[in-house]
C-alpha cells in the first residue's frame, strides 16, 4: 500500500520531481486560528496560494469573533471558493444597515451592529467548487457537492448535488436508502490505511463492500461500527 501524507502535512502532493504542488495545502496544516475547526485531510487548492489561508478563505472569521467555521473531515475545497461567516453580516432589521459602531469604536451594547450569528459547519467528504461562496450560519451535510459559483445559504441534506444562486438541490447522489446506509457508515472516521484499503469500495460505489469492510475495520479496531 502507498504512504499517505500526514494530516498536518502543509504540501501534501508531489509532482513527479519530488517538489511540491504549493498550489494544494492540507488545511489543519495551513491555518492555526482559534475560531477555525478542520477535519483530517482536508484540502483546499489556489491558482495564487496565499500567504494567510485563513483570511483567504474566511476573511471575515476573526480571532475575536464568537462564530466557529467547523470543517468536516476530508474536504476538497476548489480555487476561489469563500466562507462569508456571521462576523460579516449588518444589522437589517432597522432603518439603516449601517455598522456605525466599526468607526466610533464603541462596541458595548452598540444598537448598530447584529446579535452573534451561527457557527457555520461543513460536513465529511463535502466536494465545493470552484468559486462557490457559502453565507453566514451555512450547515452542509457529509457528501455533499456544491457546484461552480454556487451560493449556499442555510441546511443542505447530505449527499446533494447543489448549483445556482441560490442554491437549490439539483439531485440526490444516491437514493434515501444508500443515503441512509452511508451515514451510519462514517468510512471517514475509519483510520486512513483502513480507508485506503477500501478505496474501491468507497469511490466504486459498493455499498454492500463497504458494510462488509465496516465489520472489519470495527473487529480490527475493537469496536463493531453501528
Amino acid at each position: 500500500m502507498h504512504d499517505f501524507p500526514s494530516p498536518m502535512a502543509l504540501h501534501p502532493v508531489s509532482m513527479r520531481d519530488g517538489q511540491p504542488h504549493r498550489d494544494t495545502v492540507f488545511l489543519r496544516a495551513a491555518i492555526s486560528h482559534p475560531r477555525w475547526e478542520i477535519g483530517d485531510y482536508s484540502y483546499a487548492s489556489s491558482q495564487t496560494p496565499p500567504a494567510d489561508w485563513a483570511r483567504h478563505l474566511a476573511p471575515y472569521l476573526y480571532e475575536f469573533s464568537p462564530e466557529k467555521l467547523v470543517l468536516g473531515k476530508l474536504c476538497q475545497i476548489a480555487d476561489s471558493v469563500l466562507f462569508i461567516t456571521a462576523s460579516a453580516n449588518h444589522r437589517c432589521d432597522g432603518f439603516s444597515s449601517y455598522p456605525f459602531a466599526i468607526f466610533h469604536r464603541e462596541f458595548d451594547n452598540a444598537p448598530s451592529m447584529p446579535e452573534p450569528g451561527r457557527d457555520t459547519v461543513i460536513g465529511n467528504d463535502v466536494w465545493i467548487g470552484q468559486g462557490a461562496r457559502i453565507l453566514p450560519g451555512a450547515e452542509i451535510g457529509d457528501g455533499v457537492i456544491v457546484g461552480a459559483g454556487a451560493v449556499v445559504a442555510g441546511r443542505v441534506a447530505p449527499y446533494q448535488v447543489v448549483v445556482g444562486n441560490p442554491a437549490r438541490a439539483l439531485r440526490s447522489r444516491f437514493d434515501a436508502a444508500i443515503v441512509a446506509r452511508l451515514c451510519t457508515l462514517r468510512w471517514w472516521d475509519w483510520p486512513i490505511r483502513d480507508i485506503l484499503k477500501h478505496e474501491a469500495a468507497i469511490c466504486g460505489g459498493d455499498i454492500d463492500a463497504l458494510e462488509k469492510a465496516a465489520k472489519q475495520v470495527g473487529q480490527v479496531e475493537g469496536r463493531i461500527p453501528s
